[in-house]
Parts: structure tokens; C-alpha cells; sequence
């Protein structure tokens, strides 16, 4: 397959600038309990990984899609995700991933054709993200913003608490300040940057731990501006059996209503 799709050489001949989408999908999400990796989980009789890669492809603005699979599992999802096809506007990319998240999205970012100047980074487990929030998401980009975020305004008052460490689970926890709502905001995904930025951020940000899991975050540590641009509510992120009954239920309405495959 050739880094720059037929249709995307301007009559100069000179290849135009492209948006790759990179989906980390090589955690185990141990939240949902035990059994397959939450990517590979079903939704609707199918993974949530192919409803999140389907979720990226639906923007026409994106046409390559790269998903980063666990480190010994990349012949698998290949195989997987061959069986639901994409458009042939669009191409699909399996790569194996790190042992963090941040080292898979690095990897994700060495397997982009040359021709990507803009790049998403979007979660598996956020599988019904509507083409509308994508192309906003992009279209900030493309608009000069370095790093673009989609993010909900809070519907819940948060606290802030000092943690009890190796205390019993559930033990309360003092609070030491209430932030104010309406400064604070819900970000979901994709989160959308311009290529070098996010090389830059990735080379730049030491890893620590397990890793960046925010990769907006690790622009903001080069100091570079991050925007954010309205979320969407079914872009919310199935980490608990709760959040499967919901996203279970918006893909029987958007079946029922719009023809969702």
C-alpha cells in the first residue's frame, strides 16, 4: 500500500496534506471485568474496536486510520477488523503497541504515512463518537490550533479530597477544596493535533510510570496552546458494565432511527 492514496495528488502532482486517526487499543480494561481486552469486547454483536474505527472513517476528513494493537496481538486484529471492511477512501493500518499507552501511541505515530499533517488520537473504548464532533475536532486543527480537545461542561459539582493512602477501600477522605464548575470541563476524544506538535510532545515528555494517558496534557507540558471545542454526549467512554448498558442502548436507537449498520 502506498503512503499517498490516488486521489489525494493534486493536478501538480504534489501529494496534499492528510488526517490519520491513531487508536491505542492495547490495554486490557480490567474495569469491565474479566474476559477479552474492553476493545475487543462486544457492542451490539460487534467489538468496540470496529465501531470506533468505523466512528473515525465516517469523517470524510480522515483516510488513514491506525490501530495500535496489543504487542502480541497485531495479526489478530488484523484479522479481526478485516472482516468489517472500510471504504476504500480510507486505510487501515494494524501496528503492535507498547506496554503504555503512550509508548502505543508513539508507535502509532512512527507507522503514519509521510503525507499526515494532522493526527487523532481517539479511544477504543469511545465507540459511538458521532463524524460531526470528529470534523470539528479537525477543522480546529486545520484552522492553526496546535492541539484540539473535545470537552462537556460538568453536570456534578466535583470535590477536591486528599487521598487516604493504604487505607481500607472506601474509607472516607477529607475535603480540601470545591473547584469551580464552571471553569471545568469533561474532555473526551479524538483529540486532534497538528503532527509535529505531538512527535514533538512525544519525544520531549519523559515516560513515567504508565505513561501520559492524555496526550493534550503533554502538549500543554511544551507549553503550546490546547483548545477545546464542544463534546458530544454519545462520545461518552465504556470503561463499567454501566457504560455498556448505555452505549447498548444508543446503538439500538441509532439502528432503529438513522440505520446505523
Amino acid at each position: 500500500m502506498s503512503d499517498v492514496s490516488p486521489d489525494s495528488a493534486n493536478p501538480s502532482g504534489t501529494p496534499r496534506l492528510r488526517t490519520a486517526a491513531v487508536i491505542p487499543a492495547a490495554g486490557r480494561g480490567v474495569r469491565l471485568g474479566p474476559g477479552a481486552p474492553k476493545a475487543l469486547r462486544a457492542l451490539g454483536g460487534t467489538p468496540m474496536l470496529v465501531h470506533a474505527v468505523r466512528a473515525m472513517a465516517a469523517s470524510r476528513a480522515v483516510s488513514v486510520v491506525v490501530v495500535v494493537a496489543p504487542p502480541d496481538g497485531a495479526t489478530e486484529v488484523r484479522n479481526l477488523l478485516d472482516q468489517y471492511p472500510l471504504s476504500e477512501r480510507t486505510d487501515l493500518l494494524v501496528v503492535p503497541g507498547g506496554d503504555t499507552r503512550q509508548e502505543s501511541v508513539r508507535r502509532g505515530l512512527d507507522a503514519l504515512p509521510e503525507a499526515v499533517d494532522v493526527v487523532l488520537v481517539h479511544d477504543a473504548a469511545r465507540p459511538l463518537v458521532p463524524a460531526e464532533t470528529v470534523d470539528s475536532v479537525v477543522a480546529a486543527v486545520r484552522d492553526g490550533a496546535p492541539a484540539v480537545v473535545p470537552a462537556l461542561p460538568l453536570a456534578d459539582t466535583v470535590k477536591q479530597v486528599e487521598p487516604r493512602t493504604g487505607g481500607r477501600t472506601g474509607e472516607p477522605e477529607p475535603v480540601v477544596g470545591t473547584p469551580e464548575r464552571a471553569l471545568l470541563r469533561a474532555v473526551q476524544t479524538p483529540q486532534g493535533f497538528d503532527r509535529a506538535t505531538l512527535v514533538k510532545a512525544h519525544e520531549t515528555v519523559a515516560l513515567q510510570g504508565d505513561g501520559a494517558t492524555d496526550d493534550a496534557g503533554m502538549v500543554e507540558q511544551l507549553g503550546a496552546p490546547v483548545v477545546v471545542v464542544p463534546g458530544h454526549e454519545e462520545a461518552f467512554k465504556v470503561t463499567r458494565p454501566l457504560d455498556l448498558i448505555l452505549a447498548e442502548a444508543v446503538l439500538a436507537r441509532r439502528r432503529a432511527t438513522d440505520g446505523y449498520v
